[in-house]
């Protein structure tokens, strides 16, 4: 009893600890920002397009990781094949890189001068200071989040539910759709938050592929660069605070959807 009440007490302090070091910087920001200056920057209508542009483009790079990350994710769940792990590394190394790293690889990846660059400037798309680049560099940080959650969200639905779905005659995509993807559509969420999130917050690749137009971040950085932290401030509050209703939106539907699933019991 008392080794439990020692873990409990030690754990404690460490929490409130880790608190503290998350919450104080956030709680100290709102506080220390200067309320009129707070409201010019919401009605900046370049505080306003930067941040349109980064929540389009963190959505549409969202937006595509779901589409092709989840089958994939779900053949790594359910699928045991040779190199897996290497496969399993390479989906985890845009976390590892310097994202001015990744912003260079990009950069030279999609340039002109290279057979692919060529290629998708002949087909219409340039990366190099539009949207579209700055969705690529998103994309290609924030992959892994929704990948590595989705993954884990296929493989935490039991097998057997499945099987059970094929023995009475429902066929492969059937049971994709009517079991696997219900249960796991929790943890593909939070990967879907995750990965906008990160698309959100991503400075580096995007200032060297896509400086314009501005995103939030890029903004906030110039504005410190030009004006100062009283200038720069008001800004990632006001990031904070629309990041911050869209993530808590975003839980209360996953919230709904399981409470919802699990009020549903079998034979009901």
């Amino acid at each position: 009893m008392r080794g439990k009440d020692q873990i409990y007490w030690i754990s404690l302090v460490g929490g409130g600890l880790v608190l503290f070091f998350l919450l104080y910087p956030l709680l100290h920001a709102f506080w220390v920002t200067n309320p009129s200056i707070l409201a010019q920057t919401c009605r900046d209508r370049e505080v306003i397009n930067s941040l349109l542009t980064s929540f389009k483009t963190a959505s549409a790079a969202t937006s595509i990781a779901t589409v092709t990350g989840v089958p994939f994710a779900y053949l790594l769940a359910r699928r045991e094949f040779k190199g897996k792990k290497i496969v399993e590394g390479l989906i985890d190394l845009p976390v590892v890189i310097p994202h001015t790293v990744a912003g260079i690889i990009l950069l030279m990846a999609t340039s002109p001068y290279t057979w692919l660059g060529s290629f998708l400037k002949r087909a219409g798309l340039d990366f190099v200071g539009t949207c579209t680049g700055i969705t690529i560099a998103m994309l290609f940080v924030s992959f892994p989040f929704l990948l590595n959650a989705a993954r884990d969200a296929f493989a935490g639905v039991p097998v057997r539910l499945e099987f059970v779905a094929r023995t009475l005659g429902a066929g492969p995509l059937a049971v994709f759709f009517t079991v696997t993807l219900p249960l796991a559509w929790r943890g593909i969420l939070t990967g879907m938050i995750l990965t906008w999130a990160r698309a959100v917050s991503e400075f580096g690749a995007v200032i060297i592929l896509a400086y314009h137009p501005r995103t939030a971040p890029i903004l906030i950085y110039e504005r410190f660069e030009t004006y100062g932290l009283a200038y720069a401030q008001p800004i990632a509050v006001l990031l904070l605070l629309v990041s911050l209703f869209v993530f808590v939106l975003a839980r209360l539907v996953a919230g709904g959807k399981d409470s919802r699933a699990g009020s549903q019991q079998p034979g009901s």
